[in-house]
């Protein structure tokens, strides 16, 4: 006989569970996404907040539900990532206020915590949108409202019931969503809402679940290159290669070259047709694996990385950045000692050239992150605390990051907090030049938010999956010139893509053209698109400056 009420420990357990469902789900989710871009996406977000609520319940012994509540509330509010994540952990939050008072939730209970969560993450959405986690989250309430007395269901067919109901909405999310119905998805983050119910849902049926949660481990603040580590990659050399075949091999050759990378390595991938072989193998003598592919044709595309290397490099790089985070530290608590000043800056970025222009404009403290990693409100409420300041700006500088930094701000003590909606890098920078220490804080906001709407932002990158969005087909591997609002130009020629874009953004009225170029890009590819630059638009004036950001290519300003 099930349960007809829940207590703490079994709560527990259903959180730890939804967790883990969604954790197991993510990467499924992550494909929902409608643009197909290289970035941190909705299931990681999610999952990122769901975990590190889940951590801090996992290490209580015997939780109680104020403990509970406590640290499911906490965890999520402060690990939340995205905006996905900031609303699945304003959906906690609202749930764990009507049961943090409570010794075991019955049906009642569970409907006002429910009705309680939608309402807490709607009000934290200024404009919400149909078709969204939140769409699904009122479908959810909205049923355990209607069947809260309904004497017919029992505490596992009420929840089974809201479950459907979620998921019913769910597959109703392209209907509200254009954009959904012509990539032909549901709504990514309902869906993790729906995988968290699932697993929860499961946890209380009893079924056989994992419920250990990994801690990240304490750095004691040294790195040193293991020779234990080193001896684990026993094959140094990852090869790779395509043979252009002078002949079909037969079924016996290839088994007989298969066996041969064999007796040389692992991590072995052989894929033939009559052409060509393609080839990739772990080894510690690429050379015998070349000269053996030799018998078989010509090669092309050769590719040979030291593993070892490429361990040793990063393992520098992680000590030179504890280094960093140290002297960053030092600095901070010796900035404490200093009396406030009025004003401070906070700005999410990333890539080495980027990070150097906003601290040139005075920014005090990069968070590093953005398209390719959403930082957290307690990456957030770190850098408040790092900066000493009696009114810090923050500058999200993606869609994605605002709301959490303003979930940030409403947690921050004895600072004001203000955060300008930036969306994009551009738009940040524009924020920072147009500041003036004389004024106000308000006046200041009123001013910088005018300077950004007068910023046109083009980015371009690469698709990651086949799709087809606004009528354009876009085939994994194509570059995408994507505006404010819109993917604004499509095709296999990075260059073409990139002057497509510019061509979208710039218009009669525009005067300056700045150009943030990424780190795959080399300075001469940068200075010929600027001497393009310079002989299609006369009329405009034109900088080019190293970014050095990952994935996107080129960052474009047009003002």
């Amino acid at each position: 006989m099930k349960n007809a009420t829940l207590d703490a420990k079994l709560l527990a357990k259903m959180f730890l569970a939804g967790a883990k469902n969604l954790d197991a789900k993510q990467e499924w989710i992550n494909e929902l996404n409608v643009f197909p871009v290289p970035d941190g996406d909705t299931g990681t977000n999610m999952c990122m907040t769901i975990m590190a609520a889940a951590r801090e319940v996992s290490a209580i012994e015997n939780p109680d539900m104020k403990s509970l509540s406590k640290a499911i509330s906490s965890g999520s509010l402060r690990g939340a990532r995205g905006n996905s994540g900031v609303i699945l952990s304003q959906l906690f939050r609202g749930f764990t206020k009507v049961i943090k008072n409570c010794t075991t939730i019955d049906k009642i209970v569970l409907c006002d915590a429910i009705e309680r969560a939608c309402e807490t993450a709607y009000k934290a959405v200024m404009k919400p949108k149909e078709g969204t986690i939140l769409t699904v989250a009122r479908g959810a309430a909205d049923k355990a409202i209607e069947l809260s007395c309904n004497d017919k269901y029992d505490m596992a067919a009420y929840m089974q019931a809201i479950i459907a109901e979620a998921e019913r909405v769910l597959a109703k999310t392209p209907d509200m969503l254009p954009v959904l119905k012509e990539a032909g998805v549901v709504d990514s983050g309902g869906q993790g809402l729906v995988e968290v119910l699932k697993g929860a849902y499961n946890a209380y049926l009893g079924k056989e679940i994992d419920y250990s949660i990994d801690t990240p481990s304490a750095s004691s603040g040294v790195i040193k290159i293991s020779e234990e580590t080193e001896k684990e990659i026993k094959f140094g050399y990852c090869t790779e290669f395509i043979i252009v075949l002078k002949k079909p091999l037969s079924e016996k050759e290839e088994e007989e070259f298969k066996q041969f990378l064999q007796e040389l390595g692992d991590s072995i991938v052989l894929v033939a047709d009559d052409e060509i072989v393609k080839v990739h193998v772990h080894t510690n003598d690429p050379g015998l694996v070349i000269q053996k592919a030799l018998t078989h044709g010509s090669l092309s595309r050769i590719k040979i990385d030291n593993m070892r290397e490429e361990h040793q490099e990063k393992l520098i790089k992680d000590a030179s950045r504890l280094a960093a985070q140290q002297a960053e530290e030092d600095a901070r608590k010796a900035k404490e000692k200093e009396p406030p000043k009025d004003f401070g800056f906070i700005s999410v970025s990333i890539g080495e050239g980027l990070s150097e222009v906003f601290k040139g404009l005075g920014v005090d403290y990069i968070i590093e992150g953005g398209q390719t990693m959403n930082p957290s409100t307690e990456d957030m409420l770190n850098a408040i605390d790092s900066v000493n300041a009696k009114t810090i700006f923050i500058l999200p500088n993606n869609k994605n990051i605002i709301l959490a930094a303003q979930q940030a701000a409403s947690l921050a003590e004895d600072k004001q907090i203000i955060v300008v909606p930036t969306k994009t890098i551009p738009q940040g920078i524009s924020a920072m030049i147009n500041f003036i220490p004389e004024q106000s804080a308000q006046e200041n906001l009123a001013s910088m938010e005018e300077a950004i709407g007068q910023i046109k932002t083009g980015q371009v990158t690469y698709a990651v999956r086949d799709t087809v969005i606004e009528g354009k087909e876009i085939t994994e591997g194509d570059y995408m010139g994507i505006g404010d609002s819109a993917i604004l130009s499509v095709g296999s020629d990075l260059k073409q893509v990139l002057k497509d874009l510019l061509a979208q953004l710039v218009d009669e009225e525009s005067s300056f053209i700045s150009v943030y170029y990424g780190e795959d890009v080399t300075r001469e590819d940068a200075e010929e698109f600027g001497s393009y630059i310079q002989e299609k638009y006369p009329e405009c004036e034109m900088d080019i400056t190293f970014g050095g950001q990952p994935i996107y290519y080129y960052v474009l300003s047009v003002e």
